[in-house]
């Protein structure tokens, strides 16, 4: 794709529809099995829906909500509005009547896509309060109420059989520097903003990303898409950047069926954000342990011999014997469980803890962790192929150039900045000085380029000594504990540094003595790797994970710290008081 520079995402797609045709393009489960969709029935779904939108009065320029599970429809839906020059506004399906309130006022929106009843029970409520909307659309017949029009998704299909609106002029009328879709921050420090996300931007994030992957050779690629598409990670590097090197996009279902559909999808690409990887290193080695006997003794031997392959030492000829046994009884089963073919998972959406990673790249697990924000549509750096530094989150991609502000901000420029929040240019002034994305992280780039995040600029703990203590760290070595599932550091303007700790399935069946006994193990083991200043001093177990229903996560999967310091205001106020 490198050859081709596209003016638009749906200039893009109709030429590589005409590229591909007959191909599947989208697979989706229907009653246990995957049913394929061509490129050239997305195709003439998209004509179908664009003028169907032209027809229910979207103009361009116009917002456009989709609310909707990923499947091939929300694409279709995603396209057609990009299509016709309306910008799609994506929102999570785990959000609440209140966030899509926000979401659909924010933005102006003048319709609604939606998949189901369920998700319409939750957002019709909102549609009520938002003069600006003109139609809903629904992907399943409802039996709601609702204050604007409601239309099936198969007859605003057939009204657009009906039509003979160009499409062909329409989207040659679209401008590179036209904003495509307008995609809502996660919320970790208050009210989601909406990034515009431009159709130059994306693109030329997809142009980096083949530039980064084509170190694998790349052919005809599959794509497990796990995350929502509502998330500008998913958006770009799940969805947009398969279309434009004809890859073929198999929808997940969900996380309790991921290891299943991985086995029968056997995708070569995936992308997911770190809370997985912590999720299957978790089940990896709780399994192991189980097993115990001659697969634990094999596996830890494995995993040893490959963690000094990744340091770069030397393992002698019992070594290379051992490590050759490795290759066929672990690392071989391993790239099974995965599929047989996969050629990487690339991580981003958040910090992947340095020793997970290093875990499953010692057993043979290609994990390329990147960098990204929504804010520059999303990705800003990964790590090449062949030249792994997990450490890093990798050198930036083509067309993106970054450098450190003088208190080590990250700073971004390149045509994959946003063009700004929607609505706020206050916020814009404060992101985009200088035509420099100000990320809000803190880090360090080294002399060949490798960016290394340090923290978050405003998640810092600041002690009452002035010392800067970085959470996420002390909560990655805290998690990578056996009995820790989830946890949070607090300490800001305090002497000492106390976590909250929800523990794992199996340790949260205990009763609270026992809890107590292992935490406590847990963060003696966390401590001996921190610092003096680092350590956690006090804890509370907690007994209610962090999870997007409670707020306590955004639905990118990172913990709300506001939110959960305002939930445990007092437990947390107790952890300083004298015992």
């Amino acid at each position: 794709m490198s050859d081709r520079h596209w003016p638009s995402i749906p200039a893009m797609f109709f030429d590589r529809a005409r590229d591909f045709g007959a191909r599947p393009l989208f697979w989706a489960k229907h009653a246990h099995s995957w049913r394929p969709v061509s490129w050239a029935e997305t195709e003439a779904q998209v004509r179908e829906l664009a003028r169907g939108l032209i027809g229910l009065g979207l103009e361009p320029g116009e917002r456009v909500v989709i609310l909707a599970d990923s499947r091939p429809e929300w694409a279709v839906a995603d396209l057609a509005a990009m299509t016709i020059g309306a910008i799609s506004v994506p929102a999570y399906t785990t959000s609440t009547t209140e966030d899509y309130l926000h979401v659909l006022g924010n933005c102006g929106a003048a319709g609604l896509i939606v998949s189901t009843t369920a998700l319409a029970r939750k957002v019709l409520p909102a549609v009520a309060q938002v003069s600006s909307l003109k139609f809903v659309i629904s992907m399943e017949s409802l039996t709601l109420q609702s204050a604007v029009p409601i239309h099936l998704w198969d007859a605003v299909l057939a009204m657009g059989r009906t039509r003979d609106d160009d499409i062909g002029a329409r989207v040659a009328a679209l401008k590179p520097d036209d904003t495509a879709c307008l995609i809502h921050t996660s919320g970790t420090g208050g009210l989601p903003k909406g990034a515009m996300l431009s159709h130059r931007g994306i693109l030329a994030n997809c142009r980096g990303a083949h530039e980064v992957l084509k170190g694998f050779g790349l052919g005809q690629e599959v794509f497990l898409s796990f995350l929502p598409l509502s998330h500008a990670y998913e958006h770009t590097a799940g969805f947009i950047f398969p279309l434009t090197i004809g890859a073929e996009i198999y929808f997940s279902t969900g996380a309790e069926n991921l290891g299943a559909e991985m086995a029968e999808v056997r995708p070569t690409i995936m992308t997911a954000v770190p809370r997985l990887y912590e999720m299957l290193h978790r089940r990896i080695t709780q399994g192991v342990e189980r097993k115990g006997g001659l697969t634990a003794k094999l596996f830890s031997m494995t995993l040893e011999l490959g963690l000094k392959r990744l340091d770069g030492k030397t393992l002698g000829p019992i070594g290379a014997l051992k490590n050759l046994i490795g290759d066929t009884m672990v690392r071989g089963k391993m790239r099974q469980r995965f599929g047989g073919r996969l050629k990487a998972f690339v991580s981003g959406g958040g910090p992947l803890n340095v020793e997970i990673g290093r875990f499953f790249l010692a057993l043979g697990v290609n994990v390329l962790q990147g960098y990204g924000q929504t804010e520059s549509s999303p990705v800003i750096s990964v790590n090449p192929p062949g030249r792994i530094r997990i450490e890093t989150v990798g050198p930036p991609v083509a067309e993106v150039e970054v450098k450190l502000a003088e208190d080590g901000e990250i700073l971004v420029s390149g045509p994959v900045v946003m063009k700004g929040y929607w609505n706020d240019a206050e916020a814009t002034a404060r992101t985009i000085k200088d035509g420099w994305l100000h990320t809000g992280d803190v880090g360090v780039i080294d002399p060949d380029g490798y960016i290394r995040i340090t923290d978050r600029k405003r998640d810092f703990i600041k002690t009452t000594g002035g010392e800067m203590v970085a959470p996420q760290r002390v909560e990655g070595f805290l998690t990578l504990q056996p009995g820790v599932a989830q946890a949070m550091v607090y300490g800001d303007r305090r002497n000492y540094i106390v976590a909250l700790v929800v523990p794992d399935e199996a340790l949260i069946k205990q009763d609270a003595a026992e809890q107590r006994k292992h935490i406590g193990a847990a963060v003696d083991a966390a401590n001996r790797m921190l610092s003096p200043l680092e350590r956690i001093r006090r804890f509370a177990v907690i007994d209610e994970p962090f999870t997007i229903d409670n707020n306590r996560m955004t639905p990118t999967l990172k913990i709300r710290r506001v939110q959960i310091t305002k939930d445990y205001a007092e437990v947390l106020e107790g952890l300083y008081k004298s015992t």
